[in-house]
């Protein structure tokens, strides 16, 4: 199978560089670039990707901006690729939606390693049959989500969390568990990120979100 990945990225050397070593590696991801966010939203209007790379500081439209444009109209994989490393920056690119945040410089390697765990973990979502809990029916194939017997359209984290409790229904799930399996192992931003995502969840969850409960210093459990 081939991927095609959006870098936006207004540094002309970062995309030549990222291109080029995509580029020699098997062919399996082809690599397509805007200089601007004005380019890139234009881009992401009129084609389909598999994955966005986005720097945050770009001219016209920034990337955090269009991250929440993204993410009002598509539940593609974000990654972010910037200098802004304070943790209130990855934490606000979090709650926007983004799947995993880079700070520059990184290698090469660690890029494309970490571009082919977001699309194996993204295409690989599939279990053959539907998960339900409750007024909760999860459908891993599909990728679609009813509650109440409405469609509920989740953002990539939200959905995940709901996956991951569902598959581990009348269990207790810790925060840091989430972080791990929801963000990845080599996620260390503060836990309270979890709490934020599962508020999100559970307002678009509508009556059933509560099915989602706190279980105090322990972290959450999906019940009926």
């Amino acid at each position: 199978m081939a991927y095609s990945v959006l870098l936006v990225e207004d540094d002309e050397q970062i995309r030549e560089v990222i291109t080029d070593y995509f580029a020699a590696k098997d062919g399996v991801i082809s690599v397509k670039t805007a200089e601007d966010g004005d380019k890139g939203m234009e881009l992401i209007h009129n084609n389909e990707y598999d994955l966005i790379l986005l720097d945050v500081m770009l001219p016209g439209t920034d990337g955090f901006s269009l991250c929440r444009y993204i993410r009002a109209e598509s539940s593609v994989p974000i990654l972010f690729l910037t200098a802004r490393g304070r943790e209130e920056d990855k934490l606000y690119g979090y709650d926007l939606g983004c799947d995993d945040y880079m700070v520059k410089t990184f290698s090469l390697a660690e890029l494309y390693a970490k571009v082919n765990a977001i699309l194996k973990r993204s295409k690989g979502m599939t279990v053959s049959k539907v998960m339900t809990c409750g007024k909760i029916f999860l459908d891993p194939v599909k990728m679609t989500v009813m509650a109440d017997g409405n469609a509920v359209e989740l953002p990539p984290k939200e959905y995940e969390i709901l996956k991951y409790l569902m598959e581990h229904r009348d269990c207790v799930v810790g925060r840091d568990t989430l972080l791990d399996r929801v963000w990845g192992y080599d996620y260390f931003g503060a836990d309270r990120v979890v709490d934020n995502h599962i508020k999100k969840l559970r307002k678009a969850m509508g009556p059933a979100g509560s099915q989602i409960k706190t279980v105090i210093s322990k972290g959450y459990k999906l019940t009926d």
